[in-house]
């Protein structure tokens, strides 16, 4: 019987923003079908926690209204560093079946939690060096809760859930797919969303190191509001580089530093956690991806603070974009976009 792939919608609810992928498979490559942005409410979505699911669905409804994806079988990514667990173990050389047996066993060793409110996954990396009898496991546990949350706000807009990832490995597979495994040893992967950073070490295509980080842009957003008692709405639009009638850019240029600066040394702190834990291994280049990486010079400072290169990442860097679909645009904001592809990236078999 032959089976054939089908797109699926890269869906990524972040929050401030909603973002929709849509890819289809030409050769070995593909071609972007759809992608769409949407703006939502702050305050739905807290540290990957969804805290308004009518809003939130709200929020949903319309974006499917507008968007039209073709198709409604959705891939959705998840977050937050109190409701997800992400652990690289060792275990007994066995089968995938028989790991599969024993995983609950397996992750009671590592995760000092009650394990019947978590939903457990696992990918086996491989055999562990110098040992016939060993081999190294990522292991992923989320709480259910959060897991129940996510699927029926999309299932209540009519989509089926047909694959749950976490945002990090999808930042990961987007990487992948665009760049191939990287030459340098160490690479590292950072999302700076509005409220959490991603962070990600990547060592010849395999995630060794990965961090969630409580901090965004949204520094940047809330340190306009704040010095000069601007409402939401214009704070992201000077974030933007768009000037507002009765500001000094120079003035709101300092403020961003400032925030910016707060947001380098959480990520040059993760950085030193890897160091430590990895036996002083280091970093050689940094990919940057997210709403941060939209505003000017955040990178090119990024890179003098913690002295490491820097170069904003292109999620369509492989991807065919029709000109139906205005390339030019969807180039400049291509950064925001990096999770939701790597979600689309993952089809099915039909």
């Amino acid at each position: 019987m032959f089976t054939k792939k089908t797109p699926t919608i890269g869906l990524d609810i972040g929050s401030s923003h909603i973002k929709g992928v849509q890819l289809k498979s030409v050769g070995k490559g593909r071609e972007l079908l759809k992608f769409d942005i949407q703006p939502i409410k702050s305050g739905l979505i807290e540290n990957g926690v969804i805290v308004d699911k009518k809003s939130l669905t709200d929020y949903l409804h319309e974006f499917f209204r507008k968007a039209n994806f073709i198709k409604n079988k959705a891939v959705i990514g998840l977050s937050g560093q109190h409701s997800l667990f992400i652990k690289r173990i060792t275990v007994p050389l066995m089968t995938e079946d028989e790991l599969r047996l024993s995983i609950k066993y397996e992750a009671q060793q590592h995760i000092p939690l009650d394990l019947d409110a978590l939903a457990l996954d696992f990918h086996i990396i491989g055999k562990v060096p110098h040992s016939d009898n060993e081999m190294e496991v990522l292991l992923v546990a989320v709480k259910k809760d959060l897991l129940q949350d996510y699927v029926e706000v999309v299932q209540n807009v009519g989509l089926e859930v047909v694959i749950v990832d976490i945002n990090l490995f999808a930042l990961s597979n987007m990487f992948e797919f665009n760049y191939g495994v990287p030459e340098e040893r160490n690479v590292a992967l950072v999302d700076v969303g509005a409220n959490i950073t991603s962070l990600c070490v990547i060592q010849r295509g395999l995630p060794i190191f990965w961090r969630e980080i409580p901090t965004g842009s949204n520094y940047h957003t809330e340190a306009l509001e704040r010095t000069f008692n601007l409402t939401r709405e214009d704070a992201e639009r000077l974030k933007r580089g768009h000037p507002i009638e009765g500001f000094n850019m120079e003035e709101a240029k300092s403020v961003m530093l400032k925030a910016s600066d707060e947001i380098y040394a959480e990520i040059y702190r993760s950085l030193e956690v890897f160091r430590s834990n990895f036996y002083n291994e280091d970093v050689s280049k940094i990919f940057l991806s997210g709403g941060a990486s939209l505003i000017k010079d955040f990178a090119t400072m990024l890179s003098h603070r913690i002295d490491i290169i820097v170069e904003v990442i292109d999620p369509f860097k492989k991807v065919l974009i029709p000109q139906k679909l205005i390339p030019q645009y969807i180039k400049e904001i291509a950064p925001i976009a990096s999770i939701a592809v790597g979600l689309a990236l993952r089809e099915i078999e039909v």
